[in-house]
Formats: structure tokens, C-alpha cells, sequence
């Protein structure tokens, strides 16, 4: 009984919850349906209303060209229309404008214009209110429209003229005559409605406008727009007196259109006129002078914009001449401020977090790609930077100072052809001229560094070093301007010369430690100059160097390589590097101007070879600094010795080397004479690296296969190597061909002609890479060119093919040089971008340039020709043979070991020293057998005859008789290996049984066994050894030793 009422109970409370869910879900659907039933009605009626209002507004304008509307009718129209304003109302506002000016134009009806309401005391507000929204929906659609759209571009004339009328009270017809009194009231109408528009973003949508238009390689606006826009950007500025706030607008939106000054100045000069009448550059650069400010200006453009309104700069200074005259120091600082901000993204490489960019190189912040198309004419405004106008304006304190000349004096008549002279005679003609015309610019010192002339030109020099390290994609059209006035670098060198009170290298060493503003701007100023000085020299060719001498007296040139290598000699030495506020490599690469006759340049340091050693082996920086970028300042001989010193400690390291515990791994190869390049070639070119360094013993055999008789202690390994380096290196075998003139060798274009030319110019590589990992001298005399790219030189900025063209072919490069010089029409030379060569018989042509037969040679382009072809001549047509034989070279000998030479001085390494031979070195190396000694008579005959009797051409000629090549070992006959000999020979060589104990006491006290009179000395090239006959006159032994050294008497094995 109790659970059936408990259960009817439950029952009863869950009817009455779903009764008042179901009531509570119709009252909120009863709801919902008047909710929608509301909105439905309202679109409904707002609907009818848009319908009729749009009707009515049809219906107006449908009948504006036969009947003249009264302004309150068009004000009345126009708020209806703004009230119900959408995109569909496009056509419809464009007719609302058409109207609105229409009236402003009609004459002597105040009611018709549109501008009167202005005056009516109920509508004042309300009209300046419409205005104000008709002027900002019309900016709206000059934002989205484009100006190369010729709809869009009618569209952009109507809107502009909308808002040039409304901003300014010039063309209203009402201020005329009687109502000039309205002027002032209605003029603070015009600056409500700009003030309005400003806080709107006016000059956004200028700016949009401004880059829609010219932001490209042909601008599409038109000389009107243009004026249109640039008036009313100008318009609240002036309206404002120039006020911060508005100039700064004016910076940010308008100034940093890419190159708006180059067009404003082509497409509508009277508004270029406008500018310099209110001397907007001066207020630009006063306002930029204020350093937060443009800090501020730069944050709110970043980088790409920011070098926009730098090019802007740039371009109104070259045009205002007297305002930068004016006001350069603070030109100079707002343009180093903004490059320095550019500088700060400037990054040396790419990554995940930089972008390209055409003048900067990869940049660390956004990029705005829109601009791109508009970069070649960015960068055309700041080549007026270093344009000779603006170059002439900032650099006038230095370019005002005349330098003192002196009478020239005749030179000498020359006795040689002037185009062949040889290099000590050109030296010798280049040093007579710089005695004439002016004095040698030297360290006189006597300026003060804190003078306000010294300042401001030290603040330009930092300008133009900013712009080197930011620009970094025009850095060499930065520099070629810096270098085309003749006289701006010697007249800074002098400005430096005379530079605090000694002029010498105290000042820019205290420079170096000190890390005030002051010594960056003095270090800035002698980089300047050494960027500028080495860019000079590389692009300028030898002529213009040692015979016109421009802009440099080759003294003068001695003097700065001298003051330069001691500055960065002293920096490194003295630790100074660390807290320099310069990076090492800018300022060490920077000092690295082309040296002039070292000899002539004396060496203030007193660096001590045994003190560098000892450095380099406890890994010191400095020293490795010096022998990195200054090697030349430690004497060649301790040079090498280092390079010697590497060889030995890697011979240790592979175990090359025989010790107590063990011996180095030998390897034997037996060599048939008559085919020894063939059989060298099968036999080492398969071997590993590391066998080819160490120790290898050669076996010869006939051609019946019966052995030569002889030991090879590294003699007969010598003989073979100089024999195979002998034949390679012969022209015959078309492997290597001759230069025109002085006979030197690189590798042959046609040397194709062998099936297998680049495994044999790898073999090649190695088998000279041998002899000088074993310090073999041999006489292979390469050309310099071909030396540059084996030790990579060529990879550097400053290396110019042009230079190296005269090692391959003078006559070639004197008739290059001459088209540079052709003062006439190129194109009337007919020459195309091609060179024609007779290879074997048949005329081949080779494009210089994709194309280039089909394209003229014209002034143009004549220099990049030049370079092309020299180009071509040296690196292209054997770039396989190089890159091979390189390899090849290179797997025995490290590039990095030859960084401390330079071409000459690895051609010394490779040939031994071009100086005259030591007899007295060579005498005190010299090994007797045979009987013979020091105090033998014969022997004392000959070293008489060699230094009285024998010219020093006759003493190489002996030198190679006994050793194979002509030339003395770099560190003296010490090093010789195996040590010069000389043995006392009785007998025929095939009878010469050796040394016997009585042919050597016969030889010892000069017991002659027959007269050898009829005997020729013979040598055995392997060993070093001069096999000498016993003859009893001097005057025998003289005539034979001559014969013998004239006939080049071959290898004889001992």
C-alpha cells in the first residue's frame, strides 16, 4: 500500500516538470519567432527604404545635365545617399562627385554651389560633417583603385580633384571679389576637414597611391595626379607651419615612395620648384638631425622603406646644391644614421631568418618584394651619393687644399721600346716621374684632430665607410665613385699626412686603443681610403699605374704600403687587434694595398724569426694572425724554412719518417728508360696519397729488362722525377704550351688531343707536388697567371684577369688596353662579344657571353669586354686542365701551407732562387771523393775559374750540368739533397770501378795513373756529383769544363 502511493507521487512531480519544460520552450520559441518576425521586418523595411532612397537618388541624377541643382538639394541627396552607403553605391557616389564639382564650377549662382551651405548658420555643421564623410569615402576608393587601369585611373582624376577642392580655398568662386572677407573663416574650415582627414590616415592612402603608381619600372600616373597627391600631401604641412607631427607624417608616407623625387622631378618640375620654396631638405634634415627622431622614422619604415627615403634624400640634396652646402654636417649625420639602422639587418650570409635584397644582400627584417621592380631607379638616386656633384659639395675642405708642385724635369730618352720595357726599367721610369710635377706627399703632421674641419670631414668618411658596409650589393659602384675624381685620394692621403703632431703612425695606433667616437671616425677616415686606394689599383692596368701614374706617384705609393704595413704589423703585434672597435679582417684586408717595388720599403720591425717559430708552435694568435694576412713582413729564407718545418712535422705525424722504433713504408717501381713518363704514369698514378709523400725507390731496367746497375738512396728517385717533369713539362707534348716573349709554361687549350689529358694533368700535379714536398728543386719556369690560380688567388675580390693578361700574351694585352683607350666610336672597330681562334687548322668561335658573336662591341660595354676576353683567354679555355692538374697538386701540398707566399715566391719554391749563385756557400757544402779535398789543386782551379773566369750565365749552366736545374735551393746548398760532390776520375766512366784506396791516395797526392787530357767532366745529375778528371793545367780543365757545361752532357749513372 505504502510503495503504490510513494510511486504515484513521483509520477505526478515529473508531469508537472515536463509541463513547465513545454510551457517554458513555447514561450521561448513564441519569443524567437517575434525576434525574427522583428529583424525579417526591419531588413524588410530598411530594404524598402535603401530601394526608395536609391530611387530617389536615380531619379536626381538622372536629369543633372539639363537642369542646374541648387546646393541644398545636392547636400540633401548627398546625406541620404551617405546614409545608406555600400559598395553597390559605387556609381552612384562617382555621380554624387561629378555633381558636387559640377556646382563648384558654375559662375555667379552662390545658391548652386556646393560650398555655400558652408555659410548657412543651420547647416555649418552639418555641412562640414557630409564634407568630411564624402572626402573620406573617396580616399577609401583611391586606395583600392589602380592607377594603370585606365577606368580606375578616370576614377583617381575624380577623387583627387574631389579632395584638392575641398582642402583648400584657392578655386572656390565664393571667396571672390566681396567675399575675400570669407576667406579666413573658411579657410579654418579647409584645415578642420585636413586635421579630420589626418586622424583618418590621409596620408596612408597617399602612400598607397603613391606606390601603386610608381612603384614600378614605368610610373602610370599622370603629370596632373602626381601634382594632385603631392599638393595635398603638402597641404597640412604648410598648414601646420612645418609642425614635427606632420613632417614626420610627410617622412614616413610620402617621402619613402620608392624614388618619388626622381619622378616628381621628371614628370612635374613646378612641383620640384614648390619644394625648394619652402626649403623642405633643410627642414627634412633639421628635423632628422634630432636623434630620436630618426630613430623613430627608421623603426617605423624599417629597412627596405627606410632606403627609399634615403635615396629621396640623396636625390633633393644633389639638386639643392646650396642647402647641402649649407647644412652637410647635418645631411651627413641624418645619412649615416639611417644607413647604420639599414647596417644593424645587414647579414653576411643566408639563413632561415634573412631575405634577399638588391642593394642590401641578405637582410634580416621583411622585405617588401612590391618594391623590387622599382630598386634600379632607388639605386640610381644613390649613385648621386657618390656622384662627383654631391662628392665635390661634402668633400670641398679636402679637395680645396692645392698640392706644391715643383718644375718638372725632363726625363731621360728611353732605349727600349716603351711597350716592352722590363719590369725594373718600367720601375726605374715610373720612380723619374714622380720626381716631377708635385712633391711627394709624406707624414709632415701639424693639423689638429679636434678642429672642426678634421671633424667634418672625418664624419664623412664614416658616411661613405657606412655605406661600403651596408650597400653591399653596389659596394664596387660606391667605390669606382669614390675613385673617379683623380685628385680626391692623393688630396686625402695628404689631409692624413698632416694629421695630429707628427703625422705618423702614433695618432691612428692610440686611435686603436682608445674606443672613443672620436678615433672610430679617424679610423673610418684611413679605411676610406685604403678601401678606395685598393680598389683603385686593382681596376687600374699597368700603364695607367707606372706610366700616366694617376691619381698616385709611385713613390707615394712605397711611402703608403710602407705606413700600412707597419700600422698593421704594430696592431697585431702589440695585441691592440682584440680591442680594436674595427673587425680584424675589415681592417687587415683593407690595409692590403697593392705593393710597389718592395725592395724600396723599409721594414721598421724588428721581428725575430726563432721568437715567431716559438709563437706558432704554442698556437699564439698573433703570429698566426701575421702570417695571415701580412706574411711579407718575415723574411722570405724564415718563410721558408716554416714550409719546410710543416712538411717534416706531417712526414712525422704519417710516419714517413725512419726512427729508432720503426721504418717508413717503402715502395718500388721499376721504370723502363725508353718509356719512363708511360711507366711513372701506370705506376703512381693508382697509388694512395700517402705512398706518393713517402718513400719511393726507383729500379731502371732496358728494354731487354736487364737492371741498371746503382742504388737508389733517393738519387735515382730524384733523376726519374726531374726526367718526368722534364717531358710533361715539354711543349712538344702539346700537355703545356709557351708563352709569347718570355717562354713560360701552362697548360695547353688543345691539349685534348691526348685521350686521357686530364689524368696525365693530374698526374701531372702530383709529380710536382712530390718534388716540392721533397724540396727537389726543378726548372720549370710557369707563367704567373697560371701560378695565381694553382694557389686560388683568382677566387679573390681583388683580382682582375686583366693584370695577369700581360704573363700570357703582352702584344694580346697591349691591343686590349688599346680599345679601352679608343677615343672614336668602338662600334666602328667591329667586334663582337667573341673570340675567333685557329685551332689546328680550322677558325673556331668562342662566345664570350651567351650570344656574344651576334653583340657589337660598343663604348659601353668595351670595358666588360676586355675583361671577358682576358677572362676567356686565361681561365676558360683551360679551366678542366687547371681544375685537374690543381687537384692533383693539391693532394700532396696543402693551399693553406702557400698562403704565406706570393706568386713570384712559390715560383722560387718550385724553381729554386732566381739570385745569383753563392760560390762561397757552395764551397763550404761541397762533398769530396776520389782522393780529392778542399786544398787539392784541382779543386782549387776550379772554384778559381768558376768565380773569375766563368760569367754567371756559365756558373748556372754549371750548376744545371751538376744538379739539373740552374738555379741555387731557396735556404742555400745546405738544404741541397743529396749535398753537392765532387769525385777525382782516372778512367772512362764504364771503366770507373768507384773509389779504390789507390785511386784515391793517386787522387789525394796528385799521382795522375794516365793524362786525362782528352776526358770531359761528366755528372751524375741523381747525386749532385761532378766526376772531375785528374788534369794537370788550369787552362785544360777550363776549356773542357766549358765544353762540357755547353754541350749539356747528359746522366751519366755512377
Amino acid at each position: 500500500m505504502f510503495s503504490a502511493t510513494q510511486s504515484s507521487k513521483s509520477e505526478f512531480l515529473d508531469k508537472a516538470r515536463q509541463a513547465r519544460e513545454e510551457r517554458k520552450g513555447y514561450k521561448e520559441r513564441e519569443r524567437a519567432a517575434t525576434l525574427i518576425q522583428a529583424l525579417v521586418r526591419r531588413f524588410l523595411c530598411r530594404c524598402k527604404l535603401q530601394k526608395q532612397i536609391r530611387k530617389e537618388v536615380d531619379d536626381f541624377f538622372q536629369d543633372v545635365g539639363t537642369t542646374k541643382r541648387n546646393a541644398l538639394s545636392i547636400f540633401k541627396i548627398a546625406r541620404k545617399l551617405l546614409f545608406i552607403f555600400c559598395q553597390e553605391d559605387k556609381l552612384r557616389f562617382e555621380k554624387l562627385c561629378r555633381s558636387i564639382l559640377g556646382s563648384m564650377e558654375v559662375e555667379n549662382e552662390p545658391k548652386v554651389w556646393y560650398v555655400s551651405l558652408a555659410l548657412s548658420k543651420d547647416l555649418t555643421i552639418p555641412w562640414i560633417k557630409q564634407i568630411k564623410d564624402v572626402l573620406w569615402v573617396s580616399c577609401n576608393f583611391l586606395k583600392k583603385l589602380k592607377p594603370d587601369i585606365l577606368q580606375d585611373n578616370k576614377l583617381v582624376t575624380l577623387y583627387l580633384t574631389m579632395l584638392v577642392t575641398f582642402t583648400d580655398t584657392s578655386t572656390w568662386k565664393i571667396v571672390r571679389g566681396k567675399g575675400e572677407a570669407l576667406r579666413p573663416a573658411l579657410t579654418r574650415i579647409c584645415e578642420n576637414i585636413m586635421g579630420h582627414l589626418n586622424q583618418k590616415g590621409f596620408y596612408s592612402i597617399l602612400q598607397i597611391l603613391l606606390t601603386n603608381g610608381l612603384a614600378r619600372s614605368r610610373p602610370s600616373l599622370t603629370k596632373g595626379t602626381l601634382t594632385a597627391v603631392f599638393t595635398l600631401a603638402l597641404r597640412p604641412v604648410i598648414a601646420a607651419h612645418f609642425s614635427d607631427n606632420l613632417l614626420r607624417s610627410l617622412l614616413i608616407h610620402i617621402m619613402s615612395v620608392p624614388a618619388v623625387v626622381s619622378h616628381i622631378n621628371t614628370i612635374t618640375p613646378e612641383c620640384m620648384a614648390t619644394i625648394q620654396t619652402h626649403d623642405l631638405l633643410r627642414k627634412f634634415t633639421l628635423f632628422l638631425s634630432r636623434e630620436e627622431q630618426c630613430v623613430d622614422i627608421c623603426v617605423c619604415l624599417e629597412g627596405s622603406h627606410t632606403l627609399c627615403l634615403l635615396g629621396n634624400l640623396i636625390h633633393l640634396g644633389y639638386l639643392n646644391e646650396k642647402v647641402l652646402e649649407e647644412e652637410a654636417n647635418h645631411f651627413v649625420k641624418d645619412l649615416t644614421d639611417m644607413l647604420s639602422y639599414c647596417q644593424r639587418y645587414v647579414s653576411q650570409k643566408k639563413s632561415n631568418l634573412t631575405h634577399w635584397h638588391p642593394v642590401l644582400g641578405w637582410f634580416s627584417q621583411t622585405v617588401d618584394y612590391g618594391l623590387n621592380e622599382s630598386m634600379p631607379l632607388v639605386t640610381k638616386q644613390l649613385q648621386y651619393l657618390w656622384g662627383m656633384p654631391v662628392i665635390r659639395t661634402l668633400f670641398s675642405d679636402v679637395l680645396s687644399k692645392k698640392l706644391e708642385t715643383q718644375e718638372p724635369t725632363p726625363p731621360p730618352q728611353p732605349t727600349t721600346s716603351q711597350n716592352n720595357l722590363p719590369v725594373k726599367s718600367l720601375f726605374k721610369r715610373a720612380f723619374q716621374k714622380s720626381a716631377s710635377v708635385r712633391n711627394i706627399l709624406k707624414p709632415v703632421g701639424g693639423r689638429r684632430v679636434d678642429s672642426a674641419e678634421v671633424q667634418k670631414v672625418c664624419s664623412i668618411c664614416v658616411l661613405y665607410q657606412t655605406a661600403l658596409t651596408t650597400l653591399t650589393q653596389i659596394r664596387l659602384q660606391i667605390l669606382t665613385g669614390l675613385t673617379y675624381l683623380d685628385d680626391l685620394l692623393p688630396k686625402l692621403w695628404a689631409f692624413i699626412c698632416e694629421l695630429g703632431p707628427q703625422g705618423g703612425l702614433k695618432l691612428f695606433m692610440e686611435c686603436l686603443n682608445n674606443d672613443t667616437e672620436e678615433s672610430k671616425q679617424l679610423l673610418a677616415m684611413l679605411m676610406l681610403f685604403c678601401d678606395c686606394s685598393r680598389h683603385l689599383i686593382t681596376i687600374l692596368d699597368d700603364i695607367e699605374v707606372y706610366e700616366e701614374q694617376i691619381s698616385f706617384k709611385t713613390e707615394e705609393l712605397v711611402t703608403i704600403s710602407s705606413f700600412l704595413n707597419t700600422f698593421v704589423y704594430k696592431m697585431v703585434w702589440d695585441g691592440i687587434l682584440g680591442e680594436s672597435p674595427l673587425t680584424p679582417v675589415e681592417l687587415l684586408s683593407n690595409s692590403r694595398v697593392k705593393l710597389i717595388d718592395c725592395d724600396r720599403i723599409a721594414n721598421p720591425w724588428d721581428l725575430k724569426p726563432s721568437l715567431l717559430f716559438q709563437e706558432l708552435e704554442k698556437g699564439k694568435r698573433r703570429a698566426q694572425l701575421l702570417l695571415q694576412y701580412i706574411p711579407h713582413v718575415i723574411p722570405h729564407k724564415n718563410r721558408v724554412l716554416l714550409f719546410r718545418n710543416i712538411i717534416t712535422k706531417e712526414k712525422e705525424t704519417l710516419g714517413l719518417v725512419e726512427t729508432s722504433s720503426a721504418s717508413p713504408h717503402v715502395t718500388h717501381i721499376t721504370i723502363r728508360r725508353s718509356r719512363m713518363l708511360e711507366d711513372g704514369y701506370d705506376q703512381l698514378r693508382r697509388l694512395p696519397v700517402n705512398s706518393i709523400k713517402g718513400v719511393i725507390r726507383v729500379k731502371f731496367v732496358n728494354d731487354l729488362g736487364v737492371d741498371e746497375a746503382g742504388i737508389d738512396q733517393d738519387g735515382v728517385f730524384k733523376e726519374f722525377l726531374e726526367e718526368i717533369i722534364k717531358k710533361v713539362f715539354n711543349p712538344a707534348l702539346n700537355l703545356f704550351k709557351t708563352t709569347s716573349g718570355n717562354e713560360r709554361l701552362y697548360p695547353s687549350p688543345t691539349s685534348y688531343i691526348h685521350e686521357n689529358h686530364l689524368q696525365l694533368f693530374e698526374f701531372v700535379g702530383k709529380m710536382l707536388g712530390k718534388a716540392m714536398y721533397e724540396g727537389i728543386v726543378v726548372d720549370v719556369p710557369f707563367a704567373s697567371f697560371f701560378l695565381s690560380q694553382v694557389m686560388g688567388h683568382h677566387h679573390s675580390t681583388f683580382y682582375s684577369s686583366i693584370d695577369e693578361l700581360p704573363s700570357l700574351d703582352s702584344e694580346f694585352y697591349k691591343n686590349l688596353t688599346s680599345i679601352k683607350r679608343y677615343d672614336g666610336d668602338v662600334g666602328d672597330l667591329g667586334l663582337t662579344l667573341s673570340y675567333d681562334e685557329d685551332v689546328m687548322g680550322q677558325l673556331v668561335c668562342h662566345e664570350l657571353i651567351p650570344g656574344g658573336k651576334t653583340m657589337q662591341v660598343t663604348n659601353e660595354n668595351k670595358i666588360s669586354y676586355i675583361h671577358l676576353m682576358a677572362h676567356f683567354r686565361m681561365h676558360t679555355q683551360i679551366k678542366e686542365q687547371t681544375a685537374a692538374f690543381i687537384r692533383g697538386y693539391r693532394s700532396i701540398i696543402n693551399p693553406e701551407w702557400l698562403h704565406m707566399f706570393s706568386t713570384p715566391e712559390v715560383q722560387r719554391l718550385v724553381s729554386g732562387d732566381n739570385a745569383e749563385i753563392d760560390l762561397d756557400d757552395l764551397k763550404k757544402h761541397t762533398v769530396y771523393y776520389g782522393g780529392f779535398h778542399s786544398s787539392h789543386r784541382v779543386i782549387i782551379w776550379l772554384w778559381d775559374i768558376l768565380s773569375s773566369d766563368f760569367s754567371s750565365e756559365e756558373r748556372a749552366m754549371f750548376l744545371k750540368f751538376v744538379t739539373s736545374c740552374s738555379r741555387p735551393p731557396l735556404l742555400g746548398f745546405a738544404y741541397l739533397k743529396p749535398p753537392f760532390s765532387i769525385r777525382c776520375v782516372e778512367v772512362s766512366d764504364d771503366q770507373d770501378t768507384g773509389d779504390t784506396l789507390g785511386s784515391v791516395l793517386r787522387g789525394f797526392f796528385t799521382i795522375r795513373k794516365k793524362e786525362p787530357g782528352g776526358r770531359l767532366p761528366t755528372s751524375s745529375t741523381c747525386f749532385n756529383l761532378l766526376k772531375l778528371p785528374n788534369y794537370s793545367k788550369k787552362s785544360i780543365l777550363r776549356d773542357k769544363l766549358r765544353y762540357a757545361i755547353s754541350m749539356n752532357t747528359g746522366f751519366e749513372l755512377s
